[in-house]
């Protein structure tokens, strides 16, 4: 009987080392354990995921250098500079492997480039649509610089046209992918970005985590321009300053290009001894904030990316039973339904409000986590987001 070759296939990810990117690796693991061989390209972290090539529980992780840009002119040299690397790694993954299918992970929208590349070789394309770019573009720039804004609408273009299917983040998403992308409804795939249960353990109880404090507020995730930091201060401070609340610590975990400007604003704002920023940790480090919370914020202001994205720190805050605090977004709230307190869109002091209420009420903070985390149980979950994933695959190897 003949032998069935495993199927290999390459996932191009620039954003995020994996697997620190959490929705990459739980998309790697996912095609490990149903007999693909994977290999992922990715840059190199700062403090972890340093290693040039590492095999790690099964999966070929591939890393090139990667430099952090400020403006629109020095994205457009990263992303220059990402894709020169990432060609020249993918063509050796090829040389190794002959994938059948590579997996292009936005922002940027610069992989069917490669794609196009591998075309004559029968190579198929997924582009996974983690990002509106030309609206992250639009929120980081305030709309500057409309040359490369106008590159940005051609490269999510001729993404959406190279690929053969197209995997969406959440339904808002895809509709953007039908509409504006001209993809097919069937050539559409939605896999949220949700916990997997299987692997997600509550961690010990650290009291130290919460610097004397009965009370823990926490924040997990990017901290760039668009994700509202700014924002949170601001309420913080109206929490300390006016309603005079001192029962509360704030654990800010997670790093990006605003941390150190928050850094010195949280400083002149008197806010050091409420405020701890972690920078990039482990993922086990965030299970422990995450486990020693008492409730958990999504400050992302109302912007045209941010209103159709789903925020995978809200996923994860639910699934830890937390209660979330967020201003009132279209994703945002049908993700987390009736298991959070919405803000008025870019009002710090109503979020602070929304906070204050439910640092008050044990109750209240009981019951909404209890519903996230039923939300959670019941379908927001890896396990059931992967069988999508799977069912994207199938249906570009069918059209091969």
């Amino acid at each position: 009987m003949k032998e069935t070759v495993p199927i290999s296939v390459c996932i191009i990810v620039e954003n995020l080392p994996v697997p620190i990117d959490r929705r990459v690796w739980c998309e790697a693991c996912a095609l490990r354990d149903a007999g693909y061989v994977v290999s992922v390209i990715c840059p190199k972290g700062k403090d972890s995921c340093k290693a040039s090539y590492e095999l790690l529980d099964g999966i070929h992780i591939y890393r090139h250098r990667g430099w952090e840009a400020s403006g629109p002119t020095g994205y457009l040299l990263e992303y220059a500079l990402a894709l020169f690397l990432e060609v020249y790694l993918c063509l050796k993954v090829f040389a190794q492997r002959r994938f059948r299918i590579l997996h292009g992970c936005n922002p940027p929208d610069t992989i069917f480039l490669i794609a196009l590349l591998l075309k004559p070789f029968r190579v198929r394309f997924i582009f996974d649509h983690h990002d509106l770019a030309p609206e992250l573009f639009e929120a980081k720039f305030r709309g500057r610089n409309t040359t490369l804004f106008a590159l940005t609408r051609l490269a999510e273009k001729y993404s959406f046209r190279i690929a053969d299917v197209s995997i969406a983040s959440n339904e808002s998403f895809k509709q953007v992918a039908v509409t504006r992308g001209g993809k097919r409804p069937e050539n559409v795939f939605v896999v949220r970005n949700c916990p997997d249960l299987s692997t997600l353990r509550r961690g010990p109880f650290r009291p130290e985590l919460k610097r004397g404090k009965p009370l823990l507020v926490a924040y997990v995730g990017f901290m760039g321009r668009q994700d509202g930091l700014d924002l949170l201060l601001e309420s913080i401070e109206y929490i300390l300053k006016c309603e005079k609340r001192q029962d509360t610590h704030f654990a800010l975990i997670g790093g990006g290009p605003m941390l150190p400007e928050l850094r010195a604003m949280a400083s002149r704002k008197e806010l050091d001894g409420f405020v701890t920023f972690t920078g990039l940790v482990p993922h086990k480090e965030v299970v422990s904030y995450l486990s020693n919370a008492d409730l958990g914020v999504a400050p992302d202001p109302k912007t045209k990316m941010n209103d159709n994205s789903t925020m995978i720190k809200i996923f994860e805050y639910m699934a830890f039973e937390l209660p979330v605090v967020l201003y009132d977004l279209k994703e945002g709230r049908r993700t987390a339904g009736p298991a959070a307190l919405y803000a008025l869109p870019d009002d710090p002091i109503d979020f602070a409000s929304k906070m204050s209420a439910l640092l008050s009420s044990p109750t209240l903070r009981q019951r909404l986590g209890a519903c996230g985390r039923k939300r959670i149980e019941q379908g927001l979950n890896w396990e059931a987001e992967k069988t999508n994933l799977l069912r994207a695959y199938s249906a570009v190897l069918q059209a091969s």
